[in-house]
Parts: structure tokens; C-alpha cells; sequence
């Protein structure tokens, strides 16, 4: 199982060598050309949201992204140091709720989560106080093969 790692500063300039990066590391691993497209642009929206989360909380942290090539699949993890609210088991919100902007960027993140959902079929996305992380993986060719 090989993985490649990167950390990159909260910048929007960054997000564009993690598509690509990406894309190469994802090529090599056997995932199809034709999906190629969705990995680049799945990768791009979730750093694009990390990157917002860090600049929106003041985080100085990088952002991180792990691509891992597994016997049957290749996966990626987007990782984010941006503190959530946890809602505690009745349903109230422990770290305030989003008001004003707050509001209007949960949006924002609520939509970049919808198109990453739209472009990968396995995806899971989990968060809490101390950040998030965006796991999205998918077939390579060797997968595909019969045994």
C-alpha cells in the first residue's frame, strides 16, 4: 500500500497542485482515464473547503491530504483543523449555532459537500471539535479484473 502525503498552506493558489498531484498519483494507481475528471475535480472542491474552513476560523495550520493506492481501490482524505459545532444528543448545539455570515459560509460548505457527493460514489464525511476529514476513494483497473 503506497501513500503520497501533502500539506499546504490555507491558500487558494494551493488547491490547484493538489488537483494535480492528485490526478498523477491517481493515474498511476490504475484508476480509470475516463474517471480521472471527477478525482481532480472532487480533490479541488474538497481542499477548496478546507481552505475556507481555515481561513473563515482564523486556523494557521496546513491542510493536509493523504492518496493512498490499496490493492483494489484508490483512496484520498482531505483533512481540515477547523473546529465544528457538536450538537449534543438532544439536538442543541454545544459550540453556538451559525448566524449572519457563519450562516451563509455552512451554506457554502453544505454545497461544496453536495458536489463532492454528485462526483463520488463512496464518500464519507466526518467532523467535530477538532477539524474534519473528507475520505472519497474509487475502483482502479486492477479492481475491474477478473480473477
Amino acid at each position: 500500500m503506497a501513500t503520497v502525503e501533502l500539506r499546504f498552506s490555507a491558500l487558494p493558489e494551493h488547491v490547484r497542485t493538489a488537483r494535480l498531484v492528485a490526478a498523477a498519483v491517481a493515474r498511476r494507481a490504475g484508476v480509470d482515464e475516463a474517471v480521472l475528471d471527477e478525482v481532480r475535480l472532487a480533490v479541488g472542491e474538497a481542499c477548496s473547503r478546507a481552505v475556507g474552513l481555515h481561513v473563515s476560523h482564523g486556523v494557521t495550520a496546513p491542510v493536509w491530504v493523504a492518496l493512498t493506492e490499496e490493492e483494489k481501490k484508490f483512496s484520498i482524505e482531505v483533512g481540515d483543523e477547523a473546529p465544528r459545532a457538536v450538537t449534543a444528543g438532544d439536538g442543541d448545539v454545544t459550540a453556538g449555532g451559525p448566524s449572519g455570515e457563519d450562516a451563509a459560509a455552512e451554506a457554502d460548505d453544505e454545497m461544496g459537500l453536495a458536489v463532492i457527493s454528485g462526483l463520488v460514489d463512496d464518500v464519507e464525511v466526518t467532523s467535530g471539535e477538532t477539524g474534519g476529514v473528507i475520505r472519497m476513494s474509487w475502483p482502479t483497473a486492477n479492481a475491474s479484473e477478473a480473477p
